[in-house]
């Protein structure tokens, strides 16, 4: 049923994108900085400044790249995506301590005149290599073997992959507004932890699969 494979794409869309919140970043950073500053709100206006940028490119796949390029070039696409899946998935895993015990040590000395927690979002976000790594090779693929399906089901992917950072930065946010740590050290690298095997996995089944996406979403 079409609501079972939203709800299906909306799910997966949620973990893949926690997986990537999760690991720190210039924009988790950024949002420590400006939410000691200016309060919870900081969370969710930073992660509009990244949908903003993720919306463009999510517009560009899917009326873009889905109807231009041929099922050959899909195909190739997804193997890749797969493998940045699982390649994510290893780093994630073998850099899970020292993530979990980093600090704030983001230089935002360059960006002083992007106060706007907005600006801060978008600029973190198109600034960061990996970010861009990421939506052109498993990114790209997840969204295009999604859209086989349906728009509505890339959306819901989309969807999910935004809720999962709006939920993760407007939790941290609200903490550290308050003066605390949200996760503990060893909880923060225990969770890296799943998240780095979860995409290892699924990367591993994705390749396995992308012929066929209704096994997928």
């Amino acid at each position: 049923m079409l609501t079972i494979e939203i709800f299906r794409a909306l799910l997966l869309g949620f973990t893949v994108g926690l997986t990537g919140a999760l690991v720190p970043g210039p924009m988790l950073f950024a949002t420590i900085e400006v939410s000691l500053r200016k309060g919870w709100l900081a969370g969710p206006e930073v992660v509009i400044g990244h949908i903003l940028v993720e919306l463009m490119l999510s517009i560009l796949i899917i009326f873009g790249a889905a109807s231009l390029v041929g099922s050959g070039a899909i195909s190739a696409i997804s193997v890749i995506g797969g493998l940045a899946l699982m390649v994510f998935g290893l780093l994630t895993v073998r850099d899970a301590k020292a993530a979990a015990s980093a600090r704030v040590s983001w230089d935002a000395s360059g960006l002083k005149f992007a106060s706007n927690p907005v600006t801060l979002g978008l600029i973190t976000s198109v600034s960061n290599p990996y970010f861009w790594i990421w939506w052109l090779t498993a990114g790209s693929a997840l969204v295009l073997k999604a859209h086989e399906l349906g728009i509505l089901i890339s959306v819901a992917f989309i969807l999910g992959h935004w809720a999962a950072d709006l939920s993760w930065f407007t939790a941290v946010s609200g903490s550290f507004s308050r003066g605390k740590a949200l996760l503990s050290q060893k909880m923060h690298r225990h969770i890296l932890y799943a998240c780095g095997i979860f995409l290892i996995i699924f990367g591993f089944y994705f390749m396995l699969n992308y012929n066929n996406p209704a096994q997928l979403f």
